[in-house]
């Protein structure tokens, strides 16, 4: 029986289900529709990933009720594996709202309490050949937010050894930690094994304390990183390598909910690594595609293919 080809990225973290308005520019007690969407950065990030022809996989847990069934059967529609994909007894699939308020105003409402399913994943539940195998390993610093989910992340980066591309995602939400510094202790301590860091300005200010884009990307690299990215938003984006530095400026979008373009981003900078692309073809591909998802309204469903980035990369430099 031949050996099952190893996946291109494999990520570990959030997953939720999103309920977002239909209508923009009012508040959640004015909303009068929903739309239902598969949610969460770390699973955003692998069906990202997937548009662009990367065999992925999910690791991360839902509750065990109707939501949960909607997302293992998503996650499998959009193309990721979804075989590390499991529920937990006892606990609700996560929720999430948010407001629409173009063209940089989206409040985020998160209802993962007592405590979300996809920061239950043990250490003694991890496909360790799988994580070890993977061309990238993608995790996110919610994950380190709460055990056992932080035990979790260590083992795995533990067995894959620092491996090039094991990625950080600096994905700093305030509401799942106890303080600031608590969050800056766990990632200091989560980049002595990592290779990759991504994040904005804020997030990696508290990995650094740095809030000069080019000092926190030196202060990444002095923590023994190889790549560090820092997005800037409207300023675009910052790559720095030991010997390389780029600077892409932010790609034209029309905003409608920016809110996934991170992860959009994400996926499509996995990509470029995968395919060793240049850095700059890389950090350009991977604005264009978040560009693409902050103009529309969904996360996961909106992440853009590689055609459709080639195609506004090329309109862009004809216009």
């Amino acid at each position: 029986m031949a050996q099952e080809p190893n996946f291109d990225l494999v990520t570990i973290g959030r997953v939720g289900v999103d309920l977002y308005p239909l209508q923009d520019g009012v508040g959640l007690e004015e909303v009068e529709t929903f739309g239902k969407f598969l949610g969460g950065s770390a699973t955003n990030v692998a069906v990202a990933a997937a548009r662009h022809g990367l065999r992925t996989a999910v690791i991360t847990r839902t509750g065990n009720d109707p939501f949960g069934r909607f997302l293992r059967a998503e996650i499998d529609r959009l193309g990721v594996d979804n075989r590390f994909v499991a529920p937990v007894e006892g606990l609700h699939t996560p929720v999430t709202f948010c407001e629409i308020f173009p063209p940089d105003n989206f409040p985020l409402y998160f209802y993962r309490e007592p405590i979300a399913p996809d920061l239950m994943i043990r250490s003694t539940e991890l496909d360790y050949a799988a994580i070890t195998d993977a061309g990238i390993f993608w995790a996110t610093v919610t994950g380190l937010s709460r055990e056992p989910s932080r035990a979790a992340h260590f083992a795995a980066w533990a067995a894959r050894g620092r491996r090039r591309f094991t990625v950080l995602d600096l994905d700093y939400r305030p509401m799942f930690w106890e303080s600031r510094d608590d969050a800056h202790r766990q990632v200091t301590e989560a980049l002595q094994h990592v290779t990759v860091a991504v994040g904005n300005l804020d997030e990696c200010e508290v990995a650094t304390g740095e809030s000069d884009p080019s000092r926190a990307a030196d202060a990444l690299l002095d923590r023994g990183v190889e790549l560090a990215v820092v997005k800037q938003g409207p300023r675009g984006v910052l790559a720095k390598t030991r010997s390389e530095t780029v600077q892409v400026p932010a790609a034209p979008v029309h905003v409608v909910n920016g809110l996934g373009a991170g992860d959009g981003f994400g996926g499509a900078l996995c990509a470029g690594l995968v395919r060793e692309w240049p850095l700059e073809r890389t950090i350009r591909f991977a604005g264009v595609a978040g560009a693409i998802v902050a103009g529309r309204r969904e996360c996961a469903t909106a992440m853009p293919t590689t055609a459709e980035v080639e195609a506004q990369l090329q309109g862009n430099r004809h216009a």
